[in-house]
């Protein structure tokens, strides 16, 4: 029978370092080419949108589709799809928006246990959403954070990140003003803004003596979150599928200026391996589209988790799945 899962039913479910080990062992699956992973099929709707994911995970056993779609003025819904691959059983529905904001954090974090930083993290925080949070929280697993710096461009709703996300984590964090009052002197920086057009908001000219920077905002071919010099000053660029390279903006317009070189950039699946390496020094900027291999990895758990514990919910209404305000989407 299949499951029906809903977002109240998967809160507070799966531990954010949990998460990452997850994701670390559907890369390590990938790298031994166990997996299949699809790009991103895109359908525009007029005032709407649909975007369609599929992954298969031969190692683990399932295979999964995430689709999810904008309305403009309303909001984001996301279900994901989970299948047994021997015999093509639907074995859950699960609603996506926690399973989207928990593996886009949770992918920062298996970058980040690859590179090192020398004494005290202070991280720099752009955006004050749901995905801001699960950043903030995948980072705060990895590293001890000394202190952080949030700016969004609503006033409360920074003043609130702040002050939430400092009481939940132990960590100070303050409101910042401007995108560079919030990164400067950082040495770990997350871009996971809303901003929706072509002229990114956070500038490489910010980032001197940043280690790590994760920019994951941005996943629209016509947009860019992070401009070019945040490539190009990098030493390496990881991204978390090659699909990335065609489908973020911030990534074309680098590929176009000639700042991402074949050689400087690579996969994530290489990094967790050892296939590839991160430079000693220097800054490492990661890009993350979201795969649904991602999304896989903690639908399957989620799956385990809850049917072990009896919680499958039967006769869910798809209208339960609830739209995140806002528009962005992985």
């Amino acid at each position: 029978m299949t499951m029906m899962l809903d977002l109240d039913a998967m809160r507070g479910v799966l531990p954010m370092r949990e998460a990452i080990d997850l994701l670390e062992r559907a890369l390590v699956h990938e790298a031994d080419g166990r997996t299949v992973v699809s790009p991103k099929y895109v359908t525009e709707l007029g005032t709407a949108s649909m975007r369609i994911l599929v992954a298969a995970d031969h190692e683990a056993g399932y295979f999964a589709t995430k689709a999810y779609h904008t309305i403009d003025g309303v909001g984001t819904r996301y279900v994901v799809s989970l299948y047994r691959l021997s015999d093509g059983e639907l074995l859950a529905l699960l609603d996506g928006q926690l399973i989207t904001d928990t593996r886009t954090g949770a992918a920062s974090g298996v970058a980040a246990r690859r590179v090192t930083v020398n004494g005290p993290v202070r991280l720099g925080i752009i955006g004050s959403g749901n995905q801001a949070r699960t950043q903030f929280e995948s980072l705060a697993a990895v590293y001890k954070i000394q202190s952080a710096r949030v700016y969004s461009p609503t006033r409360g709703n920074r003043e609130h990140f702040a002050a939430e996300m400092g009481a939940q984590l132990g960590i100070p964090v303050s409101a910042a003003d401007t995108v560079e009052a919030a990164v400067q002197g950082c040495n770990v920086v997350v871009a996971a803004s809303n901003a929706r057009g072509a002229e990114p908001i956070l500038r490489g000219e910010y980032l001197a003596g940043c280690r790590l920077l994760c920019a994951v905002g941005n996943t629209r071919k016509q947009f860019a979150e992070v401009d070019v010099r945040c490539f190009a000053d990098a030493g390496r660029v990881i991204v978390d599928s090659s699909h990335a390279l065609h489908e973020a903006g911030d990534l074309c317009v680098a590929i176009k200026a000639g700042a991402l070189p074949d050689d400087k950039w690579t996969t994530l699946a290489k990094i967790v391996t050892g296939d590839a390496q991160v430079p000693d020094t220097g800054m490492v900027t990661f890009k993350s589209v979201g795969t649904a291999l991602q999304d896989l990895a903690l639908a399957a758990r989620y799956y385990e988790l809850l049917g072990q514990k009896g919680d499958a919910k039967k006769g869910v209404s798809m209208g339960s799945l609830r739209a995140q305000p806002g528009g962005r989407s992985k």
